[in-house]
């Protein structure tokens, strides 16, 4: 068993506190199931929001989902000109079976264009 970073993001249509959870929920829920995730299996998960998403953390997302005792962290993503806007990005540690090569990132909602080489 190795200790595994997975990486998503997704993008909000709006900066509105129960579509900023669902979307959580839907990444989250995505990197779960591709990788074959159990919540037993998680070490932390730290989230990133661009500047103009404030109606809700999105760990509030995680814990709605069931993410009760897993470390969770907010912070706000480097607000650099030009930058895709109302994005939040998110890094789960697990601990996984899964070589490092096998592990599946999630960009959802056109997220995918921050990382064309490792979306899928």
């Amino acid at each position: 068993m190795a200790v595994r970073a997975v990486r998503g993001a997704i993008r909000l249509e709006r900066d509105e506190r129960e579509h900023l959870l669902d979307a959580v929920s839907e990444l989250l829920t995505e990197i779960l199931e591709r990788n074959q995730i159990g919540t037993d299996d998680l070490i932390s998960v730290i989230f990133t929001a661009t500047s103009d998403l404030r109606s809700e953390f999105p760990a509030l997302g995680a814990r709605v989902l069931g993410f009760k005792d897993v470390p969770l962290l907010c912070a706000q993503e480097i607000d650099v000109p030009g930058a895709l806007t109302r994005v939040i990005r998110v890094i789960v540690h697990a601990e996984l079976d899964l070589p490092r090569a096998s592990v599946q990132h999630v960009y959802l909602r056109g997220a995918e264009v921050l990382r064309k080489d490792i979306a899928q």
